[in-house]
């Protein structure tokens, strides 16, 4: 009888709504972000400003973890055998509170230690390792989105996560500030000086490390896509060598035009400095073209004709 009753109940909703031109299973379909975006877009209770945050949040945690780590070559690492007595020293020195701790190779991460577990220590560090005060370490693969990430972070209780290239080596590592800052923007203390400019216009001086997005919204110099996140890698791949100071690449307005066109309008990105082999520091700078030949008005002097010669 009740299976009976659901029944009758389930057919008289759909012809209800068929009558009224909705469907009672509307409300329990997947939407695709652009639709999403377009619902908050004509959304008459949002103001301006709470719409164009919610448009860059979607935009922004739509991006891959891999898109705003800190790549392994920043990273500081600690061995798993490193005695606490020299770790103590070492972070004393260094701004950072998480050490990913290692076990042979960058790709070996057995875990993390804190700064104040170095420090804060109740009995003498004596030969006591940092491999014996290592925390469990979250690991996120590179492909993962911003949003999810952080979202998955946050409910795990992890402040740090190691992030896993697809071959399974360490890429980098990401924090949830990285992912917030991703989403709402830079966060500023004391800790980390002075905040970065805004749109800087040309010329403009840049980080190598600055990904496609950010060094288009810094500079308005839009990158073509390719097997690389940073604008760093943009001039590595352009050069296809490692670079050195004073290399200049080109950059095309139009990538139509081709490589071999004459004199294309675009951009000059110039090789300031190198940490070690990754481009530290770019100057980018409008392409200066060549100035076209004027033409001389008025008419043209006569040449007097050569005496003909003897046959």
């Amino acid at each position: 009888m009740a299976r009976l009753v659901v029944r009758a109940a389930d057919g008289a909703t759909r012809v209800v709504t068929g009558l009224l031109g909705a469907s009672p299973t509307a409300g329990r379909e997947r939407i695709s972000e652009a639709d999403l975006r377009d619902l908050v877009a004509a959304n008459t209770l949002l103001d301006p400003d709470e719409r164009r945050i919610i448009d860059e949040v979607l935009v922004a945690g739509a991006r891959l973890v891999r898109e705003v780590m800190v790549p392994r070559t920043e990273v500081v690492f600690l061995a798993a055998g490193l005695p606490v007595a020299e770790a103590q020293r070492l972070v004393r020195t260094d701004p950072h509170t998480r050490y990913p701790v290692v076990d042979g190779t960058h790709d070996d991460v057995v875990g993390l230690v804190h700064l104040r577990d170095v420090l804060l220590r109740p009995e003498p560090a004596g030969r006591v390792a940092v491999g014996a005060l290592t925390r469990e370490v979250k690991r996120l693969p590179g492909s993962k989105r911003v949003l999810a990430a952080l979202t998955e972070m946050r409910r795990e209780g992890h402040h740090l996560a190691v992030v896993v290239d697809e071959y399974g080596g360490t890429a980098g590592i990401v924090t949830c500030e990285d992912l917030v800052e991703e989403l709402v923007g830079e966060i500023h203390d004391g800790r980390h000086g002075p905040p970065d400019p805004g749109p800087a216009g040309l010329p403009a001086v840049v980080d190598g490390r600055l990904n496609l997005a950010d060094f288009a919204e810094r500079t308005g110099v839009p990158l073509p896509a390719g097997p690389y996140e940073t604008v760093g890698g943009y001039v590595m791949a352009a050069l296809g060598r490692l670079p050195v100071v004073g290399d200049e690449v080109p950059v095309r307005d139009d990538p139509a035009d081709g490589p071999d066109a004459a004199d294309p309008e675009g951009w000059l990105l110039r090789v300031l400095s190198l940490d070690g082999r990754r481009v530290s520091r770019l100057a980018v700078s409008v392409r200066r073209l060549p100035e076209p030949r004027r033409e001389v008005s008025g008419p043209r002097p006569s040449v007097p004709a050569r005496p003909a010669g003897p046959s």
